[in-house]
């Protein structure tokens, strides 16, 4: 027997818990969408854009931004957060752009849901020359030990540090770069449902299997003890951006453009982390400046039973 919807479809089940997502996700820190897209004013298509954290990051930012997603009932959520903002319900798989119409793409906590064999020759036919693709995925922290017993409940789907590999072995982009950040998200009693709820492995779960994931999630908050007060969940905000090969670009039948070409060498950079200020998405905790321990001992960290941490008052 399973607790899964019969025929559920992990990469359209997010429309159903929009409201869930719109609450319980983390943004984005603005250094790293800076880092993304670039510090001057870009034209910018946002793919699998969801209810817009990461657009309204951006468009704060001063870049205009084209937001798409496969999903309406994510979209409506972006249009009444920022209703100056060009939303069209789209996949990355059939981009409704122009050739060579904008300076950057990018994609938050997405890429891994894309059919790349069809996304990644699009996404490189609507870029300009000398253009680039960006990708970032808010992380969990697991480092720290309750963290990883959190995740252990809410699923591992995003948490993989390959996930941006399949643009080096694609022939339409050069060298992989990739900058971490950090920051923390407040949560409480009712902010961690909407976080799991939000999830894939969740949301994709029958009627009594979510509920019991729910109640799993709620049992292990209230044994953290916080209360009202909620916690600071750490994440690190992976980011990874690679230029376009610039191709040569010939007509398929029907006028539709393909592409062809290799790849550039290009000198490979060590990636950094950054501390960026806290990102309070929902509480009112004041910035605690301790950080985890750079090096917390092998002991400390194979103890899940440890609900440390520092992070909090």
């Amino acid at each position: 027997m399973t607790d899964l919807q019969p025929g559920a479809d992990p990469r359209s089940c997010f429309g159903s818990v929009a409201d869930a997502y719109d609450r319980g996700r983390p943004s984005y820190p603005a250094p790293a969408a800076s880092w993304l897209v670039g510090e001057q004013p870009a034209t910018v298509l946002e793919l699998g854009a969801g209810t817009g954290k990461l657009t309204e990051v951006l468009v704060g930012l001063g870049h205009e931004v084209h937001a798409t997603d496969p999903d309406s009932a994510m979209l409506e959520r972006l249009r009444a957060r920022l209703p100056l903002v060009r939303a069209t319900v789209a996949g990355a798989e059939e981009i409704p752009l122009a050739d060579a119409s904008v300076d950057v793409v990018v994609a938050g906590q997405a890429f891994h849901w894309f059919d790349l064999e069809r996304a990644l020759p699009e996404i490189n036919r609507v870029l300009r020359p000398g253009g680039h693709l960006a990708l970032v995925w808010n992380q969990r922290d697991e480092r720290v030990p309750w963290v990883r017993r959190l995740g252990a409940l809410l699923g591992d789907r995003d948490q993989r540090t390959d996930l941006a590999d399949p643009l080096e072995h694609s022939g339409l982009f050069g060298w992989v770069e990739e900058e971490t950040f950090k920051h923390r998200q407040v949560i409480d009693r009712e902010s961690v449902l909407d976080l799991a709820l939000s999830r894939s492995s969740v949301a994709t779960l029958d009627e009594r299997g979510r509920e019991a994931k729910l109640a799993q999630v709620r049992a292990f908050y209230d044994d953290y003890g916080r209360g009202m007060d909620g916690m600071q969940l750490p994440y690190l905000t992976r980011c990874y951006r690679a230029r376009m090969v610039e191709q040569e670009r010939t007509p398929r039948p029907g006028g539709s453009p393909s592409t062809t070409g290799t790849p550039e060498t290009v000198a490979e950079a060590a990636p950094e982390v950054h501390d960026s200020p806290m990102l309070v998405t929902t509480g009112s905790i004041p910035r605690i400046d301790v950080e985890v321990a750079k090096a917390t001992p092998a002991s400390v960290l194979d103890d899940d039973t440890a609900m440390l941490l520092i992070d909090f008052r």
